[in-house]
């Protein structure tokens, strides 16, 4: 019997079942105590497999997204801020906005939750099956300037151009110069209407132009990351960009 067991396990790992493989003893046990069926034990074992995958799948997907810290949304202190509802809170991890492909700008000074909103929608997303890539905007023009000779540079840019969800930290936290406002529009049209982008910053939209110098690239950039966008300003009234529609219901409302 051990025998046949072995075997079975050799099979499944042939099969590249390694986990049930594992687990393959406590499962005939189980099986024995409980007197399944065929069936169920059929069942028992497909369901398992299916379980672990999801299981490493996300262990995968949470490792790529190269979070700074792990906080979910549910930690997130929401009495505390008055731009944002709890209901709110409860359609954005919904996620409808991420397959609407909707972008969404979190604005407010340093301290206010940007950072943790984001990353606890990117925790959201990763749970259910979306891929995600979290960088700070220094980690990003690093990576845009180097990646024509860094093979590093080159896989995590490719990371970013598959991924669902970017998420791009401290945006406009220093000025840029020409060729790397140019490389960050590069970037962006590549994302436009294929992913969704969440960017956390302290400064406005009608302040970025400075800090990119170049008024036509930084029309090109807004007209992409505007067209479909939710603009919040943490510790303020939320707003929406004019004309544009809203991720929220219309019934919206602190609660």
């Amino acid at each position: 019997m051990t025998g046949t067991v072995q075997h079975l396990q050799e099979n499944l790992r042939h099969l590249r079942m390694a986990e049930t493989a594992n687990e393959l003893p406590t499962l005939l046990r189980n099986a024995e105590k409980h007197s399944w069926t065929y069936l169920e034990f059929v069942q028992e074992i497909l369901s398992f497999e299916l379980k672990r995958r999801e299981e490493k799948n996300r262990e995968k997907r949470l490792k790529v997204a190269k979070f700074p810290y792990y906080k979910t949304l549910d930690e997130f202190k929401i009495a505390e801020q008055q731009s944002l509802s709890t209901r709110q809170i409860e359609q954005l991890k919904e996620l409808t906005w991420l397959e609407q492909q909707y972008n969404m700008i979190l604005l407010g000074p340093p301290g206010v939750g940007k950072t943790h909103i984001a990353i606890g929608l990117g925790l959201e997303a990763i749970e259910n099956g979306y891929r995600v890539s979290f960088y700070t905007m220094g980690e990003l023009i690093n990576i845009l300037k180097s990646q024509e000779y860094l093979r590093k540079s080159q896989l995590q840019l490719k990371a970013i151009k598959e991924a669902d969800l970017i998420i791009i930290d401290d945006l406009m936290y220093m000025a840029m110069d020409q060729r790397e406002a140019n490389l960050f529009f590069h970037l962006i049209n590549d994302l436009y209407e294929r992913s969704s982008i969440i960017l956390t910053s302290n400064k406005g939209p009608e302040q970025w132009g400075e800090l990119m110098g170049d008024k036509g690239i930084t029309t090109a950039i807004l007209d992409r990351l505007l067209h479909k966008v939710e603009v919040i300003h943490l510790n303020g009234e939320s707003y929406r960009i004019k004309n544009r529609r809203t991720i929220f219901e219309a019934k919206s409302v602190q609660t």
